[in-house]
């Protein structure tokens, strides 16, 4: 099983976070990418560099316009802006069937939820080595590999087509689960993480050719909060091709993976041929979001069941922040979906 880094990722290095009112530390930080790495290290896999896709695979989940926004709105502002370090919402677009406007603040308005995604001078050269990191382990698994860890950073599962959210910018599972599907697979996306994965589902939500599948915090009273209910199953074609099993905050290990024997099972019977890991570290006991209580040994049960569907498995980097135990919970993933 071999990792894939690009160092190009550590370039995004937010400053803004808001929270009650007050500028806090945004918690995805560089440092995360050092403690990653210590868990690829101590699962021993081999760690390999990223290539290039281009654009197109990324063009084939996001719109040329978000495209170009993420590409290049940092210069844009910084030429009305003086001393601009990074761009940020003051503004959040009402919706998106509106007017869309060459300006450069309504665009930043236009393609945030919130304002957790500043974007510096070197914002995008991470953003888009995240997603060419997806890529990467997708070729791993379309080259025969039963298994293979992207380590993206930063996140993607709350970016939808075109609005970045919660830290992601790029849906980097998404992108990959697309990818394989133009390669002759049927994908199911299994999200992981504490956070139900909203902007994957809005971007499959109609389709039936990409199963979503997520496992999260109720958002009653969490993140994202409008989005990652039971009773949203899918439209049109898409409908039965979307399953969120929310979790009651607070949750431990015997709920979480009698969950996951549920979202395990849709997976086998949309008879999906791989599976596309969206990795969220941040159920354990320890994360600072404090969603649920999954143990560092959990996250090897946790893989040892997804490896029991027999088929193959990209994981890609979702959330999981800085605390002592998140290298070790990477390395238990992944030395528990090797059967070590």
């Amino acid at each position: 099983m071999k990792a894939v880094f690009d160092q190009r990722q550590r370039l995004h290095d937010p400053q803004f976070r808001l929270q009650d009112g007050k500028v806090v530390v945004n918690p995805d930080r560089p440092a995360r990418v050092d403690e990653l790495l210590k868990g690829v290290a101590k699962a021993g896999l081999d760690l390999t560099a990223a290539t290039d896709h281009g654009i197109a695979p990324l063009a084939a989940v996001h719109t040329p316009r978000y495209l170009d926004y993420l590409r290049s709105i940092h210069a844009r502002r910084s030429a009305e802006v003086a001393g601009l370090a990074e761009v940020v919402p003051g503004r959040i677009a009402p919706a998106r069937n509106v007017f869309y406007s060459d300006d450069t603040e309504a665009q930043i308005g236009f393609h945030n939820t919130d304002t957790s995604c500043p974007i510096s001078a070197h914002s995008w050269d991470a953003i888009y080595w995240s997603a060419q990191t997806a890529l990467t382990g997708a070729d791993l698994i379309l080259a025969g590999e039963r298994a293979a860890y992207a380590l993206s950073r930063p996140s993607g599962h709350h970016a939808y087509r075109e609005i970045s959210g919660g830290f992601c910018f790029l849906n980097n599972a998404g992108i990959a689960a697309q990818y394989l599907l133009a390669h002759g697979h049927r994908p199911a996306v299994l999200d992981i993480d504490v956070h139900h994965g909203n902007g994957t589902q809005d971007i499959f939500y109609d389709r039936d050719d990409v199963l979503t599948v997520s496992l999260h915090v109720d958002p009653a009273g969490f993140y994202p909060f409008y989005s990652g209910g039971a009773q949203e199953c899918g439209a049109e074609r898409g409908v039965g091709c979307n399953l969120n099993l929310p979790l009651k905050r607070g949750a431990g290990e015997a709920d979480y993976l009698s969950a996951l024997k549920r979202a395990l099972g849709r997976i086998g019977a949309f008879g999906a041929s791989v599976v596309v890991v969206a990795l969220g570290l941040d159920a354990h006991e320890g994360d600072p979001f404090q969603g649920l209580k999954v143990t560092t040994a959990g996250f090897s049960r946790i893989a040892q069941a997804v490896a029991g569907l027999g088929l193959p498995v990209l994981n890609v980097q979702e959330g999981g922040y800085m605390q002592p135990e998140l290298g070790h919970n990477l390395a238990s993933y992944l030395s528990g979906l090797q059967g070590v």
